[in-house]
Formats: structure tokens, C-alpha cells, sequence
């Protein structure tokens, strides 16, 4: 396994976010120095530093709290480049890789770490940058035995021009993520207001990153289409029974409905995405992709996000919206030679027409007027 080194850059003035300081600011309970250490810590990376400047002894308070190594840099108020090399001055011998973090990016998924970790194996590139929707962002990686080529850089535009002339000599490689927290950063007091709000929904990727998450697992463009498919009509669904009352979270249901098939064609596909979502911190959606090829009515006391999924997924083959009788009506075909299997199809057929009833009953509008929008 790559030793790779985290670099946290927290010298910096804060300006515009006083009264606050950067890396002391809360963040779910957190300062934003500890979030950016604990993410290096989660995907792996135990040899951490921390670069110091303005209020250095505050900021060594809060290091040796977190067991973090710190490095003083005197110049911090000429730039954040100052910081990066007093970094790569400090930077433990053995390593093989660097990865840099600014403090005010502390929203950042373990899985990106490790992700470029990965791929840095593999890769002849010497730097390596995460990328979310097409635009690079943090934390870019540096091979190890190209340092000092960055702690000698006199040229322009501070570690993007000593980043981009590592690039043109040596190459550098882009590694998709699914995490678009790696473009967001805490400049301003409303800045960090948003951070707040996205920590406290760390569980739930949006919309963008579960297409990006299946893109990652080489869901096909087939699979993706079911997925979308299902997505519009679980969300359909819940933006109506959101209406009547349900509170239900939209963004929870349409991003859950996007991955219920992220294991397809795995055995016991629903069981392995939700596993594979757990491990990704994903728990309320992993919850949901678990359960979602059948559910009885016995096991559903009341209509969830999870209910509203499992139903949509009964009403879409392919791309296509169905009713619940031809989707299941195919399968019951497909078996007709095995009186077992249409047993059980039977009966998760009949599970899934009671969870229509008790959806239409709740909206008080046939499941056909849901979905085209005159459920009035």
C-alpha cells in the first residue's frame, strides 16, 4: 500500500470569514482542522502535518488535541505558497505521496483519498487530481520524488503554476469521484452556514454524485436509464405525499431510487449496494437500497422514503414506467415452468398492489393521475 503524507494548509489569515478563524470554526461539533484530519485519517493516511501561521498558537492547541504534528510558517501573510512549501520541507521521509488540503476544504469524503491513493498506484502520472463534474478540485496529489521541483518553483500562480509544470514535464492524470464537495470551499460566514447544513446530510449524497457513483461502479447506460427511470417516479410519489403531509426528504428518496441497482447483477444485488453504500458512509441510502426488491406489508408500518422506492422500482422496466401487473405478469411467464418461483412472485406481487393501494389512499388520487401530475 502507497505511505502517503496529508498536508493541512491552516495559515492563513481568515479574512473574510471574522469574527471567525478558519481553522477553528465549528463544524458538526468539530473544528475544521479536526474534519480535515479525521477524512486523512478514515481513507487511511496516518502521516499528517499541519502548516501554522496566523494565531499559530491557537492553531498548535488544536493540533496537539488531534495528536497533529504542526510546522511553523513565519511567511504565511506573502501566500498560501509559503505554506505549501513550508509543508514539503516537513514532509516525513518515506513517503511516497503528498496530498494538500487547505483548512477551508473540510468537507471532502474518505473515499476520494483512497480513490487517488488507488489510482496513484497505477498511474505514471506524478500528479494526480480528483475531478467532479468535468472540473478538478481537492486534494491533488504529488508524488513524493517530485517535491522538490515544487518547493523550487519561482514561477507565477504560486502550487497551480508549479502544478501545471509538473504537468507538462511529467504528466498528470485526472480520477473521477463522486463527491462534489471537492469544488467547495469556507470563505465567508455564509459559506460556513452551508457547510454546516451539507456536514449534517453527510449520509446522503445528492442527485449529481449518485450518477457519478454509478458511473464509477460502470453502470451502463442501460442500467442508467432504469435508474433515472425510477428516480422520476419515486419522486413523483414523494413530492405528493410531501404535500399530504408525509414529510418526506426529496433528495433522500430521488438519490436512494438512482442507486438501488449500484450491485446489479452481483448475487443478492440488493443486499451487496446496500454494503457497498455503508462503507461509503451512506447509511440512509444503503437502508433503503437493502430492502428494496420486496417489502411486506407487515414490515411497513407506515410510508418512508424506503417504501416509495421499492414501489417506484415495481412501476419501471427498462426505461419504461409499467404497471405493477406487467412488470410482474413478465416474470410470472418467464416461470411458468416452476411452481415455486411463481409462488413467490405471486406474493411479492400482491405486496406491491397493497403498497400501491396505500399510496394512491394517502394521496387520495389514482397512482396514473400521481405521475402525470393531476393528483388535484
Amino acid at each position: 500500500m502507497t505511505r502517503a503524507a496529508g498536508l493541512i494548509l491552516a495559515a492563513g489569515l481568515s479574512s473574510r470569514l471574522t469574527p471567525m478563524f478558519k481553522p477553528l470554526a465549528d463544524l458538526g461539533g468539530a473544528s475544521l482542522l479536526a474534519r480535515c484530519a479525521e477524512t486523512f485519517r478514515a481513507a487511511g493516511v496516518t502521516d499528517l502535518l499541519c502548516v501554522c501561521g496566523h494565531r499559530a498558537e491557537e492553531v498548535h492547541a488544536e493540533a496537539r488535541r488531534l495528536n497533529l504534528p504542526c510546522v511553523d510558517n513565519p511567511d504565511y501573510a506573502r501566500g498560501m505558497f509559503t505554506s505549501v512549501r513550508a509543508g514539503v520541507a516537513a514532509t516525513p521521509p518515506g513517503v511516497e505521496a503528498l496530498l494538500l488540503l487547505p483548512v477551508d476544504i473540510p468537507l471532502i469524503r474518505p473515499a476520494v483519498v483512497r480513490t487517488l491513493l488507488e489510482c496513484f498506484t497505477e498511474s505514471p502520472a506524478v500528479v494526480l487530481h480528483p475531478v467532479f463534474e468535468g472540473l478538478r478540485g481537492h486534494p491533488p496529489l504529488v508524488a513524493a520524488r517530485h517535491l522538490p521541483r515544487i518547493f523550487d518553483w519561482d514561477g507565477p500562480n504560486g502550487l497551480m503554476g508549479a502544478l501545471e509544470d509538473l504537468e507538462r514535464r511529467f504528466g498528470a492524470a485526472e480520477v473521477p469521484v463522486a463527491d462534489r464537495n471537492i469544488h467547495f470551499d469556507v470563505d465567508t460566514p455564509e459559506d460556513l452556514l452551508e457547510a454546516r447544513r451539507r456536514f449534517a446530510r453527510k449520509g446522503i449524497p445528492t442527485p449529481g454524485e449518485a450518477l457519478a457513483l454509478l458511473r464509477l461502479r460502470n453502470i451502463g447506460e442501460r442500467g442508467l436509464a432504469h435508474a433515472r427511470g425510477v428516480a422520476r417516479v419515486a419522486l413523483a410519489m414523494a413530492e405528493v405525499l410531501d404535500g399530504k403531509g408525509l414529510r418526506l426528504d426529496l433528495e433522500l428518496t430521488e438519490s436512494a431510487a438512482l442507486l438501488h441497482d449500484i450491485a446489479k447483477g452481483r448475487k443478492f444485488h440488493e443486499q451487496a449496494g446496500g454494503a457497498l453504500l455503508a462503507a461509503l458512509g451512506y447509511e440512509p441510502v444503503a437502508r433503503i437500497v437493502e430492502t428494496h426488491r420486496d417489502i411486506a406489508p407487515a414490515d411497513a408500518l407506515e410510508i418512508t422514503e424506503r417504501e416509495l422506492v421499492y414501489l417506484a422500482d415495481k412501476l419501471v422496466r427498462g426505461s419504461q414506467r409499467v404497471s405493477v401487473e406487467a412488470r410482474f405478469g413478465q416474470k410470472l411467464d418467464a416461470y411458468a415452468h416452476d411452481p415455486e418461483a411463481c409462488a413467490a412472485i405471486r406474493r411479492r406481487l400482491a405486496n406491491a398492489l397493497d403498497m400501491r393501494r396505500r399510496v394512491e389512499t394517502t394521496a387520495g388520487a389514482p397512482l396514473e393521475r400521481i405521475l402525470a401530475g393531476d393528483h388535484a
